[in-house]
């Protein structure tokens, strides 16, 4: 009779225990490094669109500030106006968007420009809030004419919390 080569039953189980601890040990820390990398991916979208507000306003002092994404934004190809500034890129910008108010979807997160209604704009705020919170984001952002950012860990965030260090 001839003896059988191979891998017994018991020493199969062993090794997928084995993988299944290392999985568990390594899947929970992915998940925190891409919810930081959506995080700091989210405070550079807002100086990003912080700096094309101060852009359009100097280049269109009629309008002000812009008080849509869109309007920072336009459609590639296109000549440059204060409708479509082509300052952010198509995913910031919300490219074709026509609705005021949009809001644009980047990184895990969800940005928003409000702004007063009256032209020139002389204000505006910037929220960025993750679309998931606990598995795309855990901290939502806010930003305004004053360039600083700010983050609360717990609801949307306002003027009246902590700012980036």
């Amino acid at each position: 009779m001839r003896k059988q080569s191979g891998f017994s039953l018991i020493e199969l189980l062993i090794v997928v225990a084995i993988i299944l601890v290392i999985a568990a040990i390594a899947i929970p820390n992915l998940l925190r490094s891409r919810i930081a990398a959506n995080e700091a991916s989210a405070v550079g979208s807002l100086r990003t669109i912080n700096t094309a507000q101060v852009t359009y306003c100097m280049t269109y002092p009629a309008h002000g500030y812009a008080d849509d994404l869109s309007l920072l934004g336009g459609v590639a190809g296109t000549t440059a106006s204060s409708a479509g500034a082509l300052l952010l890129d198509n995913v910031l910008g919300c490219s074709g968007a026509t609705n005021p108010g949009s809001i644009c979807t980047k990184g895990g997160y969800q940005f928003q420009i409000s702004g007063t209604t009256s032209l020139p704009v002389s204000t505006y705020t910037t929220t960025g809030n993750p679309v998931a919170v606990g598995q795309t984001g855990v901290r939502y952002f806010y930003s305004d004419a004053s360039g600083v950012i700010r983050y609360n860990q717990t609801s949307i965030a306002t003027s009246n919390d902590l700012a980036l260090q």
